[in-house]
């Protein structure tokens, strides 16, 4: 596995900074009335974080395009679909984080949300008001209305009953069970995959890329989809808290069924690996336009949190 450059580091704090600069004026200013609850949502969203899912639809919206294509209206198109992935993400670290599901103190190395303002109600509103306001910014695309409805489609079914909140109601009903690894398969395309595949198709949709392209993308997506949540179960085994920015060991501690428990470390890294070259495979097609997807995937695959 290579590992990254120099030089993509230095893409990746751009688009950090970036993207957390367009979620800032995105998001809704504190006022009388509503002040706490708007609190609440900027400190869900506006913490630190990699943003992962707001790289890989730059990245894929980069390798769909035809050169000399990128337009004004396109950028602003694809910093939309990156701010909406990243809020749908940040409503359900919220959500998971809470009593009734994760039950944890710790997210992205600060207090989680109901901790920090000692308010569950709060903290399950605050996620609440993030959904609406992701497909508020698919809405404000200024691209052709029939790929805006394509995008929403996309969003909707990723985060949806067949996407990640789906996912999650298998894993609370799987605690304590040994699942077959199809069944985990499955359970994590859903819970995690689905929204990265969706970050990926949307940066595709947004640059209208060609039928060859997008299924280079499905490709690339699916694998990578699946990687990034069998790094997080790797991670949660060897990695230590304040490296995490989350508690570790907590799947093991609550018996959820993870690839470290059901193929073991070892097993996991070469899944792992697999998972990476059909990464790598799916985006040949699309030449050198995909190289920060390919990028990327090392990222994800290296990373230590």
């Amino acid at each position: 596995m290579s590992a990254v450059s120099p030089e993509f580091d230095v893409w990746m704090q751009e688009t950090v900074t970036h993207v957390a600069a367009v979620l800032d004026e995105l998001l809704p200013p504190e006022e009388s009335g509503l002040a706490r609850l708007r609190e609440a949502m900027r400190y869900a969203v506006l913490g630190p974080g990699k943003r992962v899912r707001a790289a890989l639809v730059r990245a894929a919206g980069e390798a769909s395009r035809s050169a000399g294509s990128a337009t004004a209206a396109q950028d602003l198109a694809l910093d939309c679909a990156s701010a909406a992935v990243e809020l749908i993400h940040a409503y359900s670290l919220v959500h998971d984080d809470l009593p009734c599901m994760d039950d944890d103190d710790l997210r992205r190395g600060r207090p989680t949300v109901h901790r920090q303002f000692d308010d569950e109600a709060l903290a399950m509103l605050a996620g609440d008001a993030l959904q609406p306001l992701a497909f508020g910014c698919l809405a404000q695309m200024p691209i052709a209305p029939a790929l805006v409805v394509q995008a929403v489609q996309v969003l909707s079914q990723a985060a949806g009953s067949e996407g990640m909140v789906g996912g999650q109601a298998i894993d609370c009903a799987s605690v304590g069970q040994v699942l077959p690894i199809e069944a985990l398969q499955q359970m994590h395309r859903m819970k995690t995959g689905a929204m990265l595949e969706a970050s990926v198709l949307l940066g595709g949709i947004v640059a209208g890329a060609s039928s060859t392209t997008r299924t280079g993308l499905e490709g690339y997506a699916s694998a990578m989809g699946l990687a990034f949540q069998v790094v997080d179960d790797i991670l949660d085994v060897t990695a230590d808290s304040a490296t995490l920015g989350k508690t570790a060991g907590k799947d093991a501690a609550h018996g959820k069924p993870t690839y470290v428990s059901l193929i073991g470390l070892d097993g996991s890294q070469r899944l792992l690996a697999s998972l990476h070259d059909q990464a790598l495979e799916s985006l040949l097609p699309l030449g050198s336009g995909a190289g920060r997807l390919r990028e990327l995937a090392d990222f994800i695959i290296g990373r230590s949190h």
